[in-house]
């Protein structure tokens, strides 16, 4: 602990106080040293040059070419001797020629020897691959950084120059000699210095062998679990030496390594070098074969992935000059090769750690060993340096703009320090302390801290090196502009509110202000409050967008930078506008045209930005695929994968045509308002009015509903007043009901945001502009300027989000209007102001509620001891919290708990987004990994892993649901930055909301972990418990009043930072049950009837596949099968089958017979065959056919494989799981005999595969239905119907992710579960359904300061505790759930989802509200509508009689949109019927209708050719009349047709129509003819009452088509008598006439849409008008109605 306290201090506090310096006692002095003296130099130069000389620009000029020239020089030589290490060579330095002759192998050996020593230098040298090394520098193995180094040190081999004589064989020699030699070595001295002396080459070799040698036994133990292994030599030839780099590892990636001029040397488990080659430049790969050696010792480097490097020089010849020499480098490199597996040692991983200390950055260099950097061409030195002390040194600059820029910024902090130094605003002590700030901004730039204490992420951070310099120069340069503009002699003066600005006082004031900020740049820098650069622009861009423009929260810088730039070209636009309307005076009566103009272009300018995101990747999608048709294949891909990405083009595509008309209205509008002078002319009294309003329907709906719905109203009432129709039921059926104070939500809100406060600001815009006209306040540009950007924003936070705009508007009337009116500017810029002064006050508020409710003495939560310590520190610490709390307040900072106790501290400045980095979780499955981990284990096999669906499926139903549901008020009240959590029975996600716009919200989904921790479970249990039973009061329990919660409860519900909004929000999604395999397969009973639907599900996937005929006629095939086909022949295999779980062995045979089989099984064969039947070829399925062999042959290799999976250990509950999880995964291990499949490999995919999963199904069902199964006809309906709906694969199969978004109906895998010491089988089984989730709001400044908190716990403290204080439960808070919910590796959610966006349209509900885009499609299609009608009703008129032939007209034109608002309300809300699949059946559109009535009229004008046909009717009964067609029943009874009436949506008229469009039936026996029903009912209605009766039954023209039909059956002529009887009877018997007739059609069915056109319809309308007048006039004379009974028709008609 003591040692992580003095790290702390000295990398973190002290490194951040002084710009990175810091005395680190594990680097060389020299390294010290350097960094020592150069933070002197950067301190001292500019306090003597500033002491010394005058403050002139000889002095400025001096200083800076100074320090840029020292910095230029430093940087240079870093970058070159970085790019030596990348692309240059090590040379080893060679002794002498005459020593070198009579020892040359001696001495090669003693310089192996001695680099073994000097493992530092050698350790980290690159092959000459630019980014490999380093790369495999900043990212050591898993099992740690400092291991790694020390292993990768430990075991770099130098220099081997092996002698030409040397072989194999004397390889064995020596090492068969090692146990003698080794008694001699401690007698013999070795020196590590081999040109000291010439000591004896065996006593060198084993100088460093360890006594680990002794015991050969216990080496091939290393290789335990291990595979064939492979040490990959690559050799890059130079002129005068060659680079040797072995990589070594386990898993080392053959093809990344099957290069030019690479050796291949694989080792197998026991340390035998099996076979080498040799792939260099000039030849192909020549396989080197070496015999098997048997090595007692290996080297343990292969057990950790290493990249060292070994060096040969050869000055003479050129390793791939040919192949002799080829030949002989294969011979030395197989030399070196075994040299190393009998010299390097196992070594115990503690003692690894123990030499790490010895690494290359002890500055222990091998003087043998050097770099050639290349001063001039020609012109080198030598360099005993390596990459790792470099780096301890310097740190790295990638590439030259870097440096480019590293020293653009030397040059400004210089020149701007020096010249604010010079002003003499720093005397005494503050000109060190000054030029200490400069020179920790210098040093950064060479050696930064890491990590720093603003760092948002684990290790080497290259943004935050330039964070220091850039603020430095901004804040100097903002210090020398005010210090300018506070000399100046006549500075414009403004005054806005009292307030004098840009005065030479103000400005002096911000100018000190800024000074002692910049002296307090070390203790800034140490808190943290200096974000990363990228972040702070980020953010300042945010803010400016969203305080000034009225945008929202952004997601990048592309789209900060997007946001801001559009709404500043539009803030231009308006601005010339405005500037042109009101540079001349105006008066009352007469307003401006382009002023009028103006209020146009800004309200529909308001609009369009409202309802664009700030992303503005779509839009450059689109614009990508248009011009791209590269692009526009790549989306048709990504489309046909997933339908959702097209469903939210549409919807953006939908919004930008909405946008096209709207804003045309809009704008057209706006500029007929402005130019009526209506503003000028009833002012004040409009604005009164309008106040009123907006302040009334504000209250109503942001307050009252908002508070009546919640699930706790006030905190007083138990359970909600406005209860949706969900709230009693438990469990969920169907989407959410549409309840009618939804409805009255929306509207409500549609008329304050399109209505009520666009004419707010129009008014206040008209107002303030003929003010400005008038008389210029703060001058003409700048009076515009406020005017522009205050109208704009106001306008885009009223369509976006109203929900504060009523509280914010009515503080201003109330406060300048009443209490100062004499500070008041204008109503629009107090309103402006006061948006968002209430913004800031609002976060003000949410930081008191965390901070009151977090230290509330009475719920403290201490996690750590240290909570315990920090709690007495609370209360002086108390006066300092509150101005934290108002300050990070203005600034939009988080405020965080430190360590998680009750001290508060800020943090630094951050975006709505919060997270800089764009983290989203990526699935791991077998499209993502390598085949040999699927094999050899199951990808992602951890529950996170295979859970994570869940959430991206959650997310996808947010997607498409999520807008609307907000603008349904579902949520409650709701702003940007807002974080929910959605609580169910597993599912606990957190919603993060960053962008809301009209008609849109950008949100980031959090799923947190579905068994998490103890404390987690403790605050999930604190959000899904109820409040309703408490009835504390106290300390004792008096009760609670009826709907009213007791004292306790309601006391409490008001010290949290969360509040549950919905207790019963739906969403559809999957329900999950899961089943352990082991219960359901432990009784050999069980695992028998797997088997069986096996073979089953085996025949029926044989017998159904397309290429079955192309099987069973294969010769080749059948010839491989002919053992099956032998009666007499029998599967023996007794490791694979046994009678226990096998229905055909036999046990006297001890085996399986094909007799056995066709016992068993020929009955479900041959019905699958007889279901195959086709007409054109026969299928033979008797008990010697083909089909029967090759089905018996199938289920064989069926079990077989099954039973190999298992280990030949079926009987084993254990290895017959293992072996179905292995098959159900699709790993089939196929045995010699059974190599007959590879005929065709569909026979495995397409039958035994398919027929495995199927057979876990179809177990599952047996235990609700056992016997039902045994029907043939029932197991092939059901494999059948299994088949089509339901989704069986392995979870690790990109097909299950696909079929789970896609929404598939169920779905079923088998899961291998292995956590926490646990191993089994469970079968998981999903079924769509719609899920139950609470809402519960979650105070956003809070969570804000937890997760800012775990930042800086984590990255700049180094708290590694799992069990730390600051993540343990605090139900009031829910700090672990909210902890655990950051970004990895700070949390640990099971899903991240991306940046998404919903929209809208993609709401079901919503377009029953209100009508969908208006587009220009549909717009044409209304104009259509109402003009066809409009000229169909004048034909009417001037045609007598031919009214009641109109039809389009009947049930109303379309609305533009879809449907009217409101009449049209209802209308949708009673055709769309909901299912139980959450889709919707809506009745066809009123253009389908018309149609089908068109199509039915035309079938009326043509009845007589059909009845002429028909033979007469008997006469019929009274009973026999109630059987009569639907076309009569309808009409029986006057009640039930009078309430179809009032409750149908569509007019009598439509209803009569739509009955009129049914076509004719064809008369049968023991039925009335159309013309008899017609008489018939004439006749009665004339016998009963006037014809008025039947227009109140039919309508007018229903009447009219009655008697269409009379006069087309009195053409054909014949008696009616029989008729008029029979329909007299039929209409007289009323309502009793219903209980015995069949059920009557509905007047509203939908009719089949004619196939005629428009235009053919409207040239015949004529025509057939006319002929309906001549039938009815023939039908008159014919059944001698009296002029009075025709005159009477005709007035009804019309």
């Amino acid at each position: 602990m003591a040692s992580r306290v003095l790290l702390l201090l000295r990398q973190g506090v002290w490194a951040a106080l002084t710009g990175g310096w810091y005395h680190d006692p594990d680097q060389s002095k020299f390294t010290n040293s350097c960094h020592l003296y150069l933070w002197l130099f950067l301190l001292l130069l500019p306090l003597a040059l500033h002491l010394a000389f005058p403050p002139n620009a000889i002095t400025v000029f001096f200083y800076c070419s100074s320090v840029t020239i020292f910095f230029t020089i430093i940087k240079l030589i870093s970058y070159r001797l970085h790019l030596m290490f990348d692309k240059g060579e090590v040379i080893q330095q060679r002794p002498s020629r005459k020593k070198e002759k009579p020892n040359k192998d001696k001495e090669a050996i003693s310089d192996h020897i001695t680099n073994h020593k000097n493992t530092g230098n050698n350790g980290r040298i690159n092959n000459g691959k630019t980014e490999e090394a380093s790369r495999t520098l900043s990212t050591p193995p898993v099992h740690g950084s400092s291991r790694g180094q020390s292993i990768n040190s430990h075991h770099s081999s130098g220099l081997l120059e092996l002698p030409e004589q040397e072989t194999v064989e004397d390889l064995k020699d020596n090492h068969s000699q090692e146990k003698k030699e080794e008694i001699l070595e401690s007698e013999k001295p070795s020196g590590p210095n081999a040109k000291q002396g010439k000591p004896d080459v065996q006593s060198q070799e084993h100088t460093s062998t360890s006594p680990g040698l002794t015991e050969p036994a216990k080496i091939p133990t290393l290789f335990q679990g291990s595979r064939q292994r492979q040490i990959i030599y690559r050799v890059t030839s130079q002129q005068d030496s060659s680079v040797l780099q072995v990589i070594s590892g386990p898993e080392t990636s053959v093809q990344d390594e099957m290069s030019v001029d690479a050796m291949h040397v694989f080792i197998d488990e026991h340390g035998e070098i099996k076979s080498c080659y040799l792939k260099s430049g000039n030849q192909k790969e020549g396989p080197f074969q070496h015999q098997p050696s048997n090595y007692d010792g290996f080297s343990h480097a292969g057990d950790i992935q290493s990249s060292s490097s070994s060096t040969t020089t050869s000055e003479s010849q050129d390793p791939s000059s040919g192949d002799p020499v080829v030949s002989a480098l294969q011979q030395q490199l197989l030399l070196m090769v075994a040299r190393r597996t009998q010299s390097e040692t196992p070594r115990h991983l503690s003692q690894d750690l123990e030499d790490s200390s010895c690494s290359s950055t002890q500055g222990k260099f091998n003087r043998e060993q050097f770099y050639k950097f290349i001063i001039f061409p020609g012109k080198w030195i030598k360099v005993w340096y390596d990459r790792l002390t470099l780096l301890a040194l310097l740190d790295r600059t990638e590439d030259v703009k870097e440096n480019v820029l590293a020293v653009l910024l030397i040059v400004l902090v210089s020149l701007l320090g020096f010249l604010t130094l010079n002003r003499g605003f720093c005397k005494d002590m503050w000109v060190l302390l000054f030029c200490l700030v400069m020179a920790s901004c210098q040093y950064s730039l060479l050696k930064s801290v890491q990590p720093d204490p603003a760092s948002p992420i684990h290790g080497h951070n290259q943004i935050i090196t330039y964070s220091r310099p850039i603020y430095f120069c901004v804040l100097c340069g903002l210090i020398l502009l005010l210090d300018t503009g506070a000399k100046a002699r006549y500075p414009p003066t403004y005054i806005v509110y009292g307030l004098k600005l840009f005065s030479p006082g103000s400005l002096q004031s911000a100018r000190d202000f800024l000074i002692v900020f910049l002296y307090c740049f070390p203790a800034i820098s140490l808190l943290g409050l200096f974000p990363q650069i990228n972040t702070f622009c980020i953010y300042l861009l945010e803010q400016i967008d969203m305080l000034f423009f009225g945008g929202s929260a952004v997601s990048g810088m592309l789209s900060a930078v997007y946001s801001v730039a559009r709404s500043a070209s539009a803030a231009a636009v308006l601005h010339v506008f405005c500037f042109s309307a009101v540079k001349e005076p105006w008066s009352t009566q007469h307003i401006p045209a382009l002023f009028s103009a103006f209020c146009g272009l800004l309200v529909a300018l308001s609009y369009h930005l409202s309802r664009q995101s700030s992303d503005p990747s779509v839009l450059l999608s689109f614009i990508q695929c248009r011009l791209l048709h590269k692009f526009l294949h790549q989306n048709l891909e990504e489309l046909a994968a997933d339908p959702l990405p097209k469903k939210m083009k549409d919807s953006v595509k939908d919004i930008l045509k909405s946008d096209l008309i709207i804003c045309s209205v809009a704008a057209i509008l706006s500029f007929a308002v402005s130019a009526s002078t209506v503003f000028l002319s009833l002012r004040p009294f409009l604005s009164i009015v309008l106040f009123a309003l907006a302040g009334t329907v504000g209250f109503v709906t942001h307050y009252l509903l908002p508070q009546l719905r919640k699930h706790h109203p006030w905190m007083w009432i138990s359970h909600p007043v406005l209860k949706n129709k969900e709230y009693q039921q438990r469990e969920v059926r169907d989407v959410a009901h549409l309840m009618w104070f939804e409805r009255l939500y929306v509207w409500l809100q549609c008329f304050e945001k399109y209505i009520l406060y666009p004419a707010i600001i129009l008014n206040a815009l008209t107002t303030d502009a003929f003010s400005i006209s008038n008389y210029r306040r703060l001058g003409t540009h700048w009076d515009i300027f406020l005017m522009v950007i205050a109208g704009m924003k106001l306008l885009r936070t009223s369509f976006c989000n109203p929900v504060h705009q009523f509280t914010h508007l009515g503080f201003t009337v109330i406060f300048f209007h009443f209490d100062y009116k004499d500070i008041s500017e204008s109503f629009l810029l107090d309103f402006f102001m006061v948006s968002i002064l209430f913004s800031k006050l609002g976060d003000l508020l949410h930081k008191l509620q965390f901070v009151m409710t977090y230290m509330a003495p009475w719920q403290m939560a201490w996690g750590s001891s240290f909570h315990v310590f920090a709690q007495l520190f609370a209360i002086p610490h108390s006066a300092m919290l509150f101005f934290q709390a108002f300050a990070t307040s203005i600034f939009s900072t988080p405020l965080s708990p430190f360590l998680g106790s009750v001290i508060f501290i800020t943090s630094y400045v951050r975006p709505v987004k919060f997270w800089e980095k764009n983290y989203n979780t990526r699935r791991v499955d077998n499209s993502n990994t390598r085949l040999v981990v699927q094999i050899e284990k199951d990808p992602g096999s951890d529950g996170n892993n295979l859970n994570s669906i869940f959430y991206e499926h959650l997310t996808r139903a947010l997607q498409e649901s999520l807008c609307g549901d907000l603008v349904l008020g579902r949520w409650g009240n709701y702003s940007s930055g807002d974080c929910f959590i959605l609580a169910s029975d597993y599912l606990n996600a957190f919603v993060h909301l960053i962008e809301i716009g009209n008609g849109l919200v950008t949100f980031q989904l959090r799923g947190l972990e579905f068994r998490g921790t103890y404390c987690q479970q403790r605050e999930v249990e604190a959000i899904t418990e109820g409040d309703e039973d408490d009835r504390g009061c106290c300390c004792c329990k008096p009760g609670h009043l009826l709907h009213l919660l007791s004292c306790n409860a309601a006391f409490n519900l008001r010290w949290l930072t969360w509040e549950i909004t919905r207790a019963q929000y739906i969403l559809e999604g999957y329900s999950i049950m899961d089943n352990n395999a082991a219960t359901m397969l432990q009784v050999f009973d069980l695992r028998r009837i797997l088997i069986r639907y096996y073979i089953k599900s085996i025949i029926y996937y044989m017998v159904t596949s397309p290429k079955l005929f192309s099987w069973i006629k294969n010769e080749s095939l059948l010839k491989s099968l002919q053992p099956f086909a032998k009666w007499h022949y029998i599967e023996r295999d007794l490791a694979m089958f046994n009678m226990n779980i096998d229905d055909d062995y036999v046990p006297c045979l001890q085996g399986i017979t094909r007799a056995s089989y066709c016992n068993v099984y020929l009955e479900w064969i041959q019905y699958c065959a007889r279901k195959r039947q086709e007409p054109s070829k026969h299928l033979d399925s008797d008990e010697d056919s083909p089909l029967v062999t090759l089905s018996f042959a199938l289920c064989i290799l069926g079990r077989r494989a099954l039973g190999t999976a298992a280990h030949n250990m079926a009987l084993s509950l254990d290895s017959f799981l293992y072996g179905l999880h292995t098959l159900f995964k699709g790993d089939f291990r196929i045995t010699a005999q059974d190599e007959w499949v590879f005929a065709d490999i569909d026979l495995l995919h397409k039958v035994v595969a398919p027929a495995l999963r199927m057979s876990l199904k179809l177990h599952q069902d047996q235990f609700t239905c056992p016997d039902e199964y045994e029907d043939p006809v029932v197991l092939y309906e059901a494999i059948q119907s299994f088949e089509k709906k339901v989704v069986i694969c392995h979870e690790g199969d990109p097909a299950w992710r696909g079929a789970v978004l896609a929404n598939k109906e169920e779905l079923l895998t088998l899961r291998h579960v292995v956590d926490e010491g646990t191993d089994e089988y469970k079968v998981i089984m999903l079924h769509r359904s719609f899920l139950s989730f609470k809402v519960i709001k979650v105070n956003r400044e809070c969570v804000r300061g937890l997760w800012a908190g775990q930042q800086q716990e984590l990255i700049f403290l180094r708290n590694c505790n799992p069990e730390r204080g600051s993540i343990q439960n605090h139900k009031q808070v829910l700090r672990n759930l909210i902890s655990s919910s950051c970004d990895q590796p700070l949390g640990y959610p099971m899903y991240v989802s991306p940046l998404t966006t919903s929209y809208l349209g993609t709401h079901r509900q919503l377009k029953n509200v209100w009508s969908g885009p208006v587009t220009l499609d549909s717009v044409r299609a209304w104009f259509r509508a109402k003009w066809l009608r409009v000229r169909k009703d004048c034909d009417a008129a001037g045609q007598p009689g031919a009214g009641n032939s109109q039809d389009a007209d009947g049930g109303g034109a379309p609305p533009v949109g879809g449907s009217s608002a409101p009449s049209g309300e209802s209308r949708e809300s009673s055709s769309e019927q909901p299912r139980k699949d959450g889709t919707r059946h809506r009745s066809p559109p009123e253009g389908t209708r018309t149609t089908g009535r068109r199509k039915g009229r035309t079938q009326s004008v043509q009845a007589p050719r059909v009845l002429s046909q028909t033979p007469p009717i008997p006469r019929s009964s009274g009973p026999t009349v109630d059987s009569h067609p639907a076309f009569l029943q309808t009409s029986t009874s006057v009640h039930e047709l009078a309430r179809r009436l009032s409750g149908s949506r569509l007019s009598p008229c439509t209803s009569a129509a739509s009955l009129r469009s049914q076509p004719p039936p064809a008369p049968a026996a023991g039925h009335l003819s159309v013309r008899e029903r017609a008489e018939a009912l004439i006749r009665s209605s004339l016998g009963s009452s006037t014809s008025s009766t039947l227009s109140f039954l039919f309508g007018k023209r229903s009447f009219s088509s009655v008697l269409v039909i009379s006069g087309l059956s009195a053409a054909e002529g014949g008696n009616t008598s029989d008729t008029q009887s029979s329909s007299s009877v039929n209409i007289t018997l009323g309502p009793s006439a219903r209980t015995t007739s069949q059920p009557a059609r509905h007047f509203s069915e939908p009719c089949e849409p004619t196939e005629a056109t428009e235009q053919g319809l409207l040239r015949d309308r004529h025509a057939a008008e006319n002929l309906r007048v001549m039938c009815r006039r023939a039908s008159q004379e014919d059944m001698g109605l009296d002029d009075t009974a025709s005159q009477q028709s005709a007035s009804d008609e019309q």
